[in-house]
């Protein structure tokens, strides 16, 4: 199986924040961005790994900024590291100024997508080649992430936890 780059599976989704999207305070529910960057890496996981993908976790959501009514919303999604059949996925959320145009990043998000066969089965993934040094940054953080994840899960030892340990020597 061919390694991909993480270009490959960059997925941006542009849209518009509309009335029935709003809270009585009129900012986007926190539920519906969930939903729009799960379904952005959810397509960034799918064409890294060519298969049908599930959402096995949301690690990390950051709600840094309000989202306002009538807002332009970006989502960009890319695989940060593939693992043997699961794929980290990190997503960053910018709205854009309505009068200058500029984009500020409001949100971000981590999110752990496995790849499955028709019956639902795991499946392997290709490998994942970081580039850029954001991408290598994530590449290298994933491990970190998902160690973790296997000892507060009791999945792993804390001993085995190689790169979080590495973090306090």
């Amino acid at each position: 199986m061919e390694p991909k780059t993480a270009f490959k599976s960059k997925t941006i989704m542009t849209d518009l924040v509309l009335p029935s999207e709003t809270n009585p305070i009129n900012n986007l529910f926190g539920g519906e961005l969930l939903a729009r960057m799960d379904r952005a890496a959810s397509i960034s996981a799918r064409r890294h790994s060519r298969r049908i993908v599930v959402t096995a976790s949301v690690n990390h959501v950051a709600f840094n900024r309000s989202v306002p009514l009538g807002s332009v919303v970006t989502i960009e999604a890319k695989v940060s590291r593939a693992f043997s059949s699961s794929m980290e996925v990190y997503i960053d959320v910018w709205i854009e100024d309505r009068e200058s145009g500029e984009c500020i990043k409001a949100n971000e998000a981590i999110y752990t997508f496995v790849a499955v066969d028709e019956t639902g089965r795991p499946v392997k993934v290709p490998e994942l080649i970081a580039e850029t040094k954001l991408e290598k940054e994530r590449f290298d953080g994933a491990l970190r992430r998902k160690q973790l994840s296997l000892v507060l899960a009791g999945k792993m030892k804390p001993s085995d936890a190689t790169e979080l340990k590495a973090l306090f020597e």
